[in-house]
């Protein structure tokens, strides 16, 4: 060839076709030159004349086969980082609606465990906004939508950052659980100092929305403790996960009686007897709520010792 030789040629090549299969038919027999050009010209095989025809119409389609099977393994594995680039987003998305600590159970867990129930004891809390209806009323869905958002994204990163699991958004409620699905020491004291940090952190919405709502965001928080049962409820088609029992639902009902006393922060006695020591609290008078058959003690918190 003029002013460069077969490999200087190949390697020249290399760059702009890395997948080419490359050889060389020469007369030229020098074993290092032979060496030489296999390492840098990426050569996969060196020919010497006089050729054999069968011989080399064999080597011919060996490269032809290795070509192909390179391309087909390139195509599998492209297609191969498009299914785990896939399965990454997918999972992502589902960490959104399933706690993370719930879905790596899941993924090595056997296909029946998964709906396998456990009993805890842990601490829940549930979080309402006061009188959200006759406000939302006054947006258009689009703005209540994004207020929202904004309003879960600081109540949940308040609760994680206690050690709690954000179980379940309803309308513009937030329900709450510490023990489940990951257990942590002190569940009890984790969930009275994240409804502190919830209520400080409720000024922050206030001063972005206040000129939007014209008013002030009033919310009331409840708290209990207790044993529930904790997994994953639903059907083969659809689960959640979930945690169930009477500490939830007299939780929800303590909640409650925080209408007609905005901005407070209500907790059962069994959560009080635990928490004692850290917090100054006033006394309600026994009460009944709905689905107890006896009056409950109510402790309203002030502030923390």
């Amino acid at each position: 060839m003029p002013e460069m030789t077969g490999i200087q040629f190949l390697e020249k090549t290399l760059l702009e076709f890395p997948d080419s299969i490359r050889m060389i038919l020469t007369g030229f027999s020098d074993i290092e030159v032979i060496i030489s050009a296999i390492n840098t010209g990426k050569v996969f095989r060196y020919i010497t004349k006089p050729w054999e025809e069968n011989e080399l119409r064999m080597t011919i389609e060996n490269a032809r086969q290795l070509y192909t099977l390179q391309e087909n393994n390139k195509a599998l594995m492209n297609k191969l980082q498009q299914h785990v680039e896939e399965q990454e987003r997918t999972l992502k998305l589902f960490v959104k609606y399933v706690p993370e600590q719930v879905v790596e159970k899941s993924l090595s867990a056997g296909s029946s465990s998964i709906f396998e129930g456990e009993l805890r004891n842990i601490a829940v809390l549930f979080c309402d906004i006061r009188g959200f209806t006759p406000m939302s009323e006054e947006l258009s869905p689009k703005e209540v939508v994004s207020f929202l958002n904004d309003y879960y994204s600081i109540m949940t990163e308040t609760i994680k950052s206690h050690n709690g699991t954000v179980n379940q958004f309803v309308g513009d409620e937030v329900f709450a659980a510490f023990g489940a699905p990951v257990s942590y020491p002190d569940n009890e004291t984790n969930a009275i100092y994240c409804g502190i940090d919830m209520m400080k952190n409720l000024s922050k919405i206030n001063d972005k929305y206040r000129n939007k709502f014209k008013r002030e965001i009033q919310m009331g928080i409840g708290i209990n403790c207790g044993e529930v049962i904790a997994g994953n409820l639903g059907s083969e088609d659809r689960i959640d996960y979930s945690v169930t029992g009477d500490t939830v639902n007299t939780a929800k009902r303590i909640e409650s009686l925080t209408q007609e006393h905005p901005n407070s922060i209500l907790i059962s006695d069994s959560i009080y007897k635990k928490t004692k020591n850290i917090i100054d609290v006033k006394a309600w008078e026994p009460l009944y709520v709905k689905g107890k058959k006896d009056k409950i003690l109510v402790y309203e918190i002030l502030n923390t010792k």
